[in-house]
């Protein structure tokens, strides 16, 4: 039996413009967000024909999703947390988290961490993730106002993001070395407050 041929030499003309196209989408999903930008826009910054994005990719969406490279599909991680009772679903969201920061993912997720910190373009990146893969599956049925389902959704994102700073990149001891049961058992009531808990005092 014959072993598959390694491809060799110089990249083809296709894969420059596939690259192209997602140095494009990386730089305009950053600036303009996900709404803002049109295949159309994509194709004009990668100096291509718009027929070859829809070569390339089926839609914007998984565009989005190939320009992002996360470390870990934020579906598979939230699997099912939009169907539960936002009355109960914060303890879930916590155990999610740590299981996968403390998963064989850990290492690309503290470096893609790293990176997205230390840059605009990244940043701007991740704010689309966040908002569109990540809180619209957290905040999944919760009742209020659109802003202030908004507003609440930005504060689990703010707890959320702080906890993994300070336990897998900061590493801030003792709530690096504390055990799962005991970061969900101090953590979750803070973000079941934020989803569905009373918020005048923050007025």
């Amino acid at each position: 039996m014959s072993l598959p041929q390694i491809r060799r030499g110089r990249r083809s003309a296709g894969d420059h413009s596939r690259e192209a196209i997602l140095a494009a989408a990386r730089k305009l999903f950053a600036e303009k967000g996900f709404e803002g930008t049109s295949l159309r826009q994509v194709a004009r910054e990668a100096a291509v024909d718009p027929a070859m994005v829809h070569h390339f990719f089926k839609g914007k969406d998984e565009l989005f999703a190939s320009s992002v490279e996360l470390p870990a599909d934020p579906a598979e991680v939230l699997a099912g947390v939009e169907m539960m009772d936002p009355s109960v679903r914060a303890e879930a969201i916590v155990r999610a988290v740590l299981t996968l920061w403390e998963g064989p993912a850990q290492h690309g997720l503290v470096a893609f961490a790293r990176g997205t910190i230390g840059s605009k373009a990244k940043s701007g990146m991740m704010r689309e993730v966040v908002s569109r893969a990540i809180l619209s599956r957290v905040m999944a049925g919760v009742s209020g106002p659109d802003e202030q389902v908004l507003l609440r959704g930005n504060l689990v994102a703010s707890q959320t993001v702080g906890l993994i700073l300070a336990r897998y990149v900061i590493r801030l001891d003792p709530l690096a070395s504390a055990s799962q049961d005991d970061v969900v058992r101090l953590v979750a009531p803070t973000i079941q407050r934020y989803i569905t808990g009373d918020l005048d005092s923050l007025k």
